[in-house]
């Protein structure tokens, strides 16, 4: 009987303390001893620094809105103030431009109300002489005859013969200049049958071809294809006299050599 007594105090003792329950209370006050005693685990040191260096951040952060919003505003009240100056320049403009259209609206009056001057008399005008008329005394009787109212004949006679003299003598001067020839260069492609042509014939039929203001120059074959030649020749021609229709017409007569002639250039001398 005594011993279930003390058993049954000991448990009224435990449940009346509550250590038991405040276990976690504990053990942070014993973490902060040996904390204090240790000094800061090293996690703790990190926490702190970062903590550290977020708030520095901030604090820079809020330095530069600081400092920007100061620049900003300065450089507003610079702004106002340049307004303000040019705005001062434009009245002043302004009040000048007024005095100055005060001035002339007053001269203009002035002048209106003056009355015109008198117009200065002109200098007298030198009186203008006429010129004299020569009067022409026509006396009846015998001396009409000798009075020659249309010219003399005699006269135009020799302004004939003057003018008759002059145009002999351009003629004269003008025929003794040698008269001008005109001239052309061509250059003519005389094509053969075949082959089998003899180009040497050939061009003597072509230089066989004289006439009045024709003059042969150089000549050459040109290859064609397939063997063929052509005569190249040229020639100087009058244009008065000679024709390139007229050298195609007789070099062409000689059909056993020519089968055609071309016109490869024509120039004017």
């Amino acid at each position: 009987m005594p011993k279930q007594s003390t058993n049954m105090s000991g448990l009224q003792c435990l449940a009346s303390e509550n250590i038991w329950f405040d276990k976690h209370s504990y053990d942070e006050a014993e973490k902060r001893f040996y904390e204090g005693i240790n000094g800061p685990s090293p996690q703790q040191q990190q926490v702190k620094a970062t903590l550290q260096q977020a708030k520095g951040r901030q604090q820079k952060r809020q330095h530069r809105n600081s400092s920007s919003h100061a620049g900003g505003d300065q450089e507003l009240v610079s702004r106002m103030k340049s307004l303000e100056l040019e705005n001062q320049t434009l009245h002043k403009v302004v009040e000048e431009m007024r005095a100055a259209l005060l001035k002339l609206e007053t001269r203009v009056a002035v002048l209106e109300k003056t009355p015109a001057p008198a117009a200065i008399p002109c200098a007298k005008a030198a009186p203008v002489q006429a010129a004299p008329v020569k009067q022409v005394k026509v006396e009846n009787g015998d001396d009409d005859d000798d009075i020659d109212l249309f010219g003399s004949d005699e006269e135009d006679e020799e302004a004939e013969r003057l003018k008759q003299e002059r145009l002999d003598a351009y003629a004269a001067k003008k025929a003794k200049k040698p008269a001008i020839i005109a001239k052309s260069s061509i250059l003519l492609d005389v094509k053969p049958w075949d082959d089998e042509t003899d180009m040497v014939k050939l061009e003597e039929c072509v230089r066989s071809v004289q006439m009045d203001g024709l003059l042969w120059g150089a000549s050459k074959l040109v290859p064609v294809g397939y063997g063929i030649k052509k005569l190249q020749i040229s020639c100087v021609v009058e244009d008065d006299k000679v024709g390139t229709d007229i050298l195609e017409e007789e070099i062409t007569k000689f059909e056993d050599f020519v089968q055609s002639v071309d016109v490869a250039a024509f120039n004017k001398i």
